[in-house]
Formats: C-alpha cells, sequence, structure tokens
C-alpha cells in the first residue's frame, strides 16, 4: 500500500489506484481505496473517483479547507487530468477533439449513450504518443468529467480501448488482460498553499 503514496502533507493525500479497486466502498464490495486511504490518514476523503476498471491518480483531501478547495477545483475544473489510454486501430490527426453529449443508456446499464436532448455536455481532447499496426497509444486530456466519457468518446469514433468491456468489440476486449486507462496526471493548485502541484504516475501497462 505504500507503493500507493504519490504525495502527501497535512492537507492532501494522492494515491496511484489499481485497476479492479473501488475508489469509494459500493453496495456490495467494501473493499475501496476510501479504505486504504484512511488507513494512512483517518480524516481522508474522496472528492472525484476513477471507475473501477481504470487505474491512475485519485486526490483525497485531509482538512475542511482542502476538501473545501478540492471540491471547487473539481467543480470549476481549475485542474488540469491527463489520461493514458491503448486503443485498437489508429485516428486520422495526430491531434483531435471528440464532443458528443452523455447520458444514462436506461436499457443497458450501467452504460452511457449519446443524447442530444437531455445528455450532459462532454469534451475529450487526445493526442497521440504511439502507434503500432493495431493499436495507438494516446494522452486523453478530458476537459469535463462525465461517466464512461473517455472510454464512450473514443469507440464512437472507432477508436474502442484495449480491454474494455462495456464499448468495445470482443475482440478488442480480449485483446487486453485488463482496461488499458490510467488517469497519469494531475495539475493544480494546492488548496491550502496555492502552490502549483504537477503529480504523475505512470501506467502499469
Amino acid at each position: 500500500m505504500k507503493d500507493w503514496i504519490i504525495f502527501q502533507d497535512e492537507h492532501l493525500l494522492v494515491l496511484n489506484k489499481p485497476a479492479g479497486l473501488l475508489t469509494t466502498p459500493g453496495r456490495f464490495d467494501k473493499r475501496s481505496l476510501l479504505s486504504a486511504a484512511r488507513a494512512i490518514r483517518s480524516e481522508a476523503e474522496a472528492v472525484h473517483r476513477l471507475d473501477l476498471d481504470t487505474s491512475g491518480l485519485v486526490v483525497f483531501g485531509c482538512s475542511k479547507q482542502a476538501i473545501s478547495g478540492l471540491n471547487q477545483v473539481f467543480r470549476e475544473r481549475q485542474i488540469e487530468k491527463r489520461y493514458v489510454a491503448q486503443v485498437a486501430g489508429a485516428p486520422s490527426a495526430e491531434i483531435g477533439e471528440i464532443n458528443f453529449p452523455l447520458g444514462p443508456d436506461r436499457l443497458r446499464r450501467p452504460r452511457q449513450r449519446v443524447d442530444w436532448r437531455k445528455g450532459k455536455r462532454a469534451l475529450t481532447r487526445y493526442r497521440v504518443l504511439t502507434t503500432t499496426v493495431s493499436q495507438t497509444r494516446l494522452a486523453l486530456m478530458p476537459v469535463t468529467g462525465v461517466r464512461h466519457q473517455l472510454r464512450l468518446h473514443l469507440a464512437l469514433i472507432g477508436l474502442p480501448i484495449v480491454g474494455c468491456d462495456l464499448y468495445a468489440p470482443a475482440s478488442v476486449r480480449a485483446s487486453g488482460s485488463r482496461l488499458m486507462l490510467h488517469a497519469q496526471s494531475l495539475t493544480f493548485s494546492h488548496p491550502a498553499t496555492n502552490l502549483d502541484l504537477i503529480l504523475e504516475a505512470a501506467p502499469d501497462f
């Protein structure tokens, strides 16, 4: 568990979540990153989440000032988030944007779908990092934070994430041992000191 610690001080705790672990306790599965955080800092509170199958950086507030400040940072999008994803195929351009509003697919929960009428605004920027014959590694910069945004946005432009069990074809799903999506870096102002923080953790794939 100590290997998960990326940063900590009296106000913050930042952990590198492994894939397959909930950020906060679920209805049936009580194991979570929050439990691990509270074993390190009993006052830790989650201010954002990653999906079960996504790995990477999660920030916990450990003081009232930090929790309030972090909630504002995420609410007002005063944070830069970068993910890394391994996808099937290759985009037509080295950089691009994906902009589809998303909402719940009530007939196929927990999936999301494009909803032009009532969906939440969802914007993802991407940049090609490396390419092979059949796959591409992308840097993803989500401007918004809608559920399953990265998974569905990439699938919608024909670049499903390797290992994705919700939006990828069976062959792409089976080509990875896990969902190849990792929250690699966070950049934001410390809620107590106002100093700029740039936190990073490399993916394990």
